[in-house]
């Protein structure tokens, strides 16, 4: 079924204006009879933030951003889905044109700038599916317009904890302006004890939900000291590296399209984002897990994200260019990387090669 769609629908689909195919691919999950996938090798079974995820490979915030179709993206086989970003209030987010494909680069920049229907649509779907089990998280972000930014994360948490099964506190996102200050010290620590605060009061009737933070690529290594220490201090549950970019990597051959605002993804991404995870890996010391997310689109990648200290991985843009199929190639290729080492379990790989990658040059 997933290969008969890739050779049928995406020759149309890259046709078609990229919000448009978006929009489109979104509708068609929603409807379409897909049978539950296999079940999972076990030995790609893995056990972090409390959860037991039946495989690593995990589809990140930005596809399903309302919490339309998560069922539908569980069977095509991830072993998880983030849905979102969603705001307290409905917003449109920034005028269209604000996707754009970089063909020859397989890259994406984007500048949706938190487009949501907002917390009362999504809770509504969610709640109709929580009997159905499957790790679902939710990615959480502030209203453009919002006067304190923090009280809408504490508010999300609130909202959504009895059906969240973990949530991701989206402070990197390059295109609402200023929500990157966010991941500065001071401003970091007020918030995340405000969502740590608002997690334990809600624990009571919804259970404890893991709380993870999501950073830009583009922190500086003072920064990122900064972000760590004050991540495991406030005791969250792990980390996503990373976001979108704003850096332009030199090699980018789509020089056109490379100069519109917003924030790249794809395969242009890989060695930063991967640099990020790494240098977050050495300084988080074990204190949480991390997701590895930025340019993965294939199994080789995937495994370098856990080398390089990934406890899971996540991708998006790579389906654009490769295709749904992406999902089980990336699996079968980890088991066997895991046959020829003849390692088990997966956690044997992470963080194999952090060390080294934080003494290589940096990434251009």
């Amino acid at each position: 079924m997933i290969n008969l769609f890739d050779r049928l629908a995406r020759p149309l689909m890259r046709t078609l204006d990229p919000e448009n195919a978006h929009r489109l691919a979104v509708r068609a999950l929603k409807f379409a009879p897909l049978p539950h996938p296999p079940v999972d090798d076990s030995r790609l079974a893995v056990r972090v933030f409390g959860l037991n995820f039946p495989n690593p490979v995990g589809l990140a915030a930005g596809f399903d951003k309302n919490a339309e179709a998560p069922d539908a993206l569980l069977r095509l086989g991830f072993g998880f889905v983030e849905v979102g970003t969603i705001t307290p209030r409905p917003q449109p987010g920034n005028p269209r044109p604000r996707l754009f494909r970089l063909e020859a680069d397989e890259g994406v920049i984007n500048r949706f700038g938190f487009n949501s229907e907002g917390e009362q649509a999504a809770l509504k779907r969610l709640a109709t599916r929580a009997r159905r089990g499957g790790i679902v998280g939710i990615n959480v972000g502030a209203n453009k317009d919002s006067k304190d930014r923090g009280g809408d994360y504490v508010r999300l948490i609130e909202t959504f904890a009895p059906v969240a099964s973990y949530f991701t506190v989206n402070i990197s996102s390059p295109n609402t302006p200023g929500l990157r200050d966010l991941q500065q010290a001071a401003a970091l620590d007020d918030l995340l004890a405000r969502v740590v605060a608002a997690r334990e009061r809600v624990s009571l009737r919804a259970g404890s939900t893991p709380v993870l933070v999501k950073i830009a690529p583009d922190l500086t290594l003072s920064e990122l000291d900064d972000v760590v220490a004050i991540a495991r201090r406030r005791g969250v549950d792990g980390m996503i590296v990373g976001n979108t970019t704003i850096h332009r990597p030199r090699t980018l051959r789509e020089t056109q399209k490379a100069t519109e605002a917003g924030g790249l993804s794809g395969k242009p991404l890989f060695a930063l984002s991967t640099r990020m995870l790494a240098e977050t890996y050495v300084r988080a010391e074990d204190a949480f897990p991390l997701i590895g997310a930025g340019g993965i689109d294939s199994g080789a990648a995937a495994l370098a994200k856990i080398r390089a200290g990934a406890s899971l991985v996540q991708l998006y843009s790579a389906l654009v260019f490769r295709g749904l199929g992406l999902v089980a190639e990336i699996k079968r290729a980890l088991i066997d990387a895991l046959e020829d080492a003849q390692a088990t379990p997966l956690t044997d790989f992470t963080g194999a090669d952090a060390a080294a990658m934080t003494a290589e040059d940096w990434p251009e």
